[in-house]
């Protein structure tokens, strides 16, 4: 290797909450010579660090600016909301924005969701994170919506969630620089989108042949000529060459294309 060469590699940025382990699993599996490097971003952040080019593709929560950014979505999470284990809300199975009315609900300055209006009562504070508003659920303080993978992210033996019907709801895709689809960005799009090693839009090789597969053409080819000459053919063969002994029409009373005669016994001359 030249010293202006450099090896491969793929940069992969998510936002916590998004789990690739799956999708790395099959990257090494169908490039093992190429690694892949993660690095965890915040949801405000990863599209500014794509565009500096500090990864070549990100799992983002939309929506994202795609005047340079292009954008696949992939799944749309449940919003919940995360409570201490003997809160009320606890012995029901999904709450509406309207039943959160009276409750103190902390809104986090990294906060995925996009609120019109937003629900329960305002905290004193913004807590700078989500794991931050956590901690203080688990303090007893309020309660916390946000995307079910947050909150198991951040789960605590002493807080449970529950869904929340009419809230809205967040939605992960890989994004990447449009200027930068290279190659291996277009390898893990086809990943993250089930496409086998064989898809005719992958960018899998063509299987070399086998050894001796032109000469095995060769000889079927053979095979078949041998096949349509008539046995015995050659020069001064005529039309009847190839005619098995004892073939052909009769020429006794049998009749036309009857067996021969039988034998009988031998007429006299008159």
């Amino acid at each position: 290797m030249t010293g202006s060469e450099v090896s491969p590699s793929f940069r992969l940025a998510y936002v916590p909450g998004v789990t690739p382990a799956k999708w790395v699993r099959i990257w090494n599996e169908r490039l093992p010579d190429v690694p892949l490097t993660l690095r965890t971003v915040s949801a405000a952040e990863v599209p500014d660090v794509l565009r500096a080019g500090g990864a070549d593709a990100g799992f983002v929560r939309l929506p994202v600016d795609r005047t340079d950014l292009s954008a696949i979505p992939l799944y749309t999470e449940t919003t919940v909301v995360v409570i201490p284990k003997d809160h009320v809300v606890a012995a029901v199975d999904e709450v509406s924005l309207d039943d959160l009315a009276d409750e103190v609900v902390f809104h986090p300055l990294d906060e995925t969701l996009e609120w019109e209006r937003r629900p329960g009562l305002p905290a004193y504070e913004r807590p700078a994170t989500t794991e931050d508003a956590v901690e203080l659920v688990a303090a007893g303080v309020g309660l916390l919506v946000v995307p079910q993978s947050l909150a198991r992210l951040y789960h605590r033996k002493d807080l449970t969630y529950r869904p929340v019907t009419g809230a809205p709801e967040s939605r992960v895709a890989l994004s990447w620089p449009e200027a930068e689809t290279t190659d291996l960005v277009e390898d893990f799009i086809g990943i993250v989108r089930g496409r086998t090693v064989n898809s005719s839009r992958g960018r899998a090789q063509t299987p070399p042949k086998g050894k001796g597969t032109d000469k095995d053409v060769a000889r079927a080819k053979a095979a078949l000529q041998a096949k349509r000459k008539p046995a015995g053919g050659g020069k001064g063969g005529g039309k009847s060459a190839g005619k098995p002994t004892g073939a052909g029409r009769s020429t006794g009373k049998g009749g036309r294309g009857s067996a021969a005669p039988k034998r009988g016994k031998p007429r006299r001359r008159s």
